[in-house]
């Protein structure tokens, strides 16, 4: 009897009537003779409720008990989806990260998984129950309770995918599969039949619907991932290590990430080791580190520039303005109004073109670049927030993504 690993987004648990939706959606997958664990996150908003409440009780909340906190979202989800499978006639179980198996280390709010012992899932499987996992947490050595970072149930769903032996994972949510733009900003964006992990990774890590490290995971393991809607019954996007036929010699889509910040230390000194004693403090905070610019050099001193998440600019700066006046600069500066646009596609390996078509688009758009950064299939570009919409449709007319 084959296992069957689905997980259901926040939007498709987002009430009781989804909720129930979404039960008789894994109902139909168990009667057709299938072993059946779905992983669900948090209702809807819940996971940004509980973060503001927090920060009302405390302007910083400690970590480990904003996990605990965090965590029970999704624990609401899967007990919920439980009870309905109930309803329906079904033997049904929900557990919870930790009672999943999913082990972690202690980096409370952006844990990694260590280990997976599925052991409990098999058991309540062979007793012919469905099993409910609530996604995005885990437990430590000393069975403290841990998050994996924001948009994390993926990244639950493919290890236990993985630790299950499912053909595939299937991810459900609110569209109905991975488009070459979002759809909310561009009405005529094209759903991808199929798309390569490399491809998909660069999509995720720069504003695509997926959490990029449940890519990363899948793709190690060669673990498919199916990407489709929980409410439309219509052929998703399957993400492979195969060769994706229909975007291979063009640009696979559009994405863009407004979770941007700037930091410029300026008035640099120009010697060697400047650079890590800027990005060593970071790193050793956990503060993750995008685009990085250095202007060239005037009477030895120069600027230098990087991208971080929004959400961790405050602490970045707080780590970098002392390292800034020990250094001997003239100070720090920051912007929150950015963010991310990018052009991605395996075809643009080795072919000419691409960059300038990109830039041409947006200066026809009105739209001022203020950085760039490249991967072999991917270009970026910093840009104002305000000017996303009219980003991501400009290059998505130029780059004539609506046609197969």
């Amino acid at each position: 009897m084959p296992t069957i690993l689905q997980k259901y987004g926040g939007s498709s648990v987002a009430d009781a009537d989804r909720i129930k939706h979404v039960a008789r959606r894994i109902s139909r997958s168990y009667e057709g003779g299938n072993k059946v664990v779905a992983v669900v996150s948090a209702m809807g908003d819940t996971t940004d409720h509980l973060i503001d409440l927090a920060h009302q009780v405390s302007p910083s909340p400690a970590p480990r008990e904003m996990d605990l906190l965090l965590s029970t979202g999704e624990l609401i989800s899967c007990t919920l989806v439980a009870m309905a499978l109930h309803e329906l006639g079904h033997q049904a179980v929900s557990l919870s990260g930790g009672q999943a198996g999913i082990q972690t280390d202690a980096a409370h709010t952006r844990a990694r998984i260590t280990g997976l012992d599925p052991k409990r899932i098999q058991r309540e499987l062979e007793q012919g129950r469905i099993v409910i996992v609530a996604g995005f947490q885990g437990v430590t050595e000393d069975m403290d309770v841990t998050t994996l970072g924001r948009g994390a149930s993926d990244l639950t769903a493919v290890a236990l995918a993985i630790g299950l032996g499912a053909e595939r994972c299937e991810i459900y949510t609110d569209v109905e599969g991975i488009h070459t733009a979002d759809p909310r900003l561009v009405p005529g964006a094209r759903k991808l039949k199929e798309i390569g992990f490399d491809e998909m990774l660069e999509l995720a890590n720069y504003g695509a619907k997926m959490q990029p490290r449940s890519i990363e995971l899948a793709a190690a393991y060669n673990m498919p991932v199916l990407v489709s809607s929980t409410f439309v019954e219509a052929p998703g996007t399957l993400i492979h290590g195969g060769a994706a036929m229909e975007v291979r010699n063009k640009v696979a889509g559009v994405a863009a990430d407004r979770n941007v910040a700037k930091i410029t230390v300026l008035g640099v000194p120009d010697r060697p080791g400047i650079a890590a004693s800027v990005f060593e403090p970071l790193a050793r905070v956990g503060i993750s580190v995008d685009t990085i610019v250095q202007n060239a050099s005037v009477e030895r001193l120069t600027d230098l520039t990087f991208t971080t998440t929004r959400t961790d600019a405050q602490r970045a700066m707080e780590v970098v303005e002392p390292v800034a006046r020990e250094i001997g600069a003239r100070g720090c500066a920051s912007a929150q109004d950015l963010a991310k646009v990018s052009i991605v596609g395996t075809g643009m390996q080795n072919a000419p073109g691409y960059a300038a078509t990109m830039f041409r688009a947006l200066y026809e758009a009105g739209i001022n670049i203020e950085m760039i950064t490249t991967s072999e299939i991917r270009i970026t570009c910093i840009i104002a927030e305000a000017k996303v919409p009219e980003a991501v449709r400009a290059l998505h007319d130029a780059f004539q993504l609506e046609k197969e």
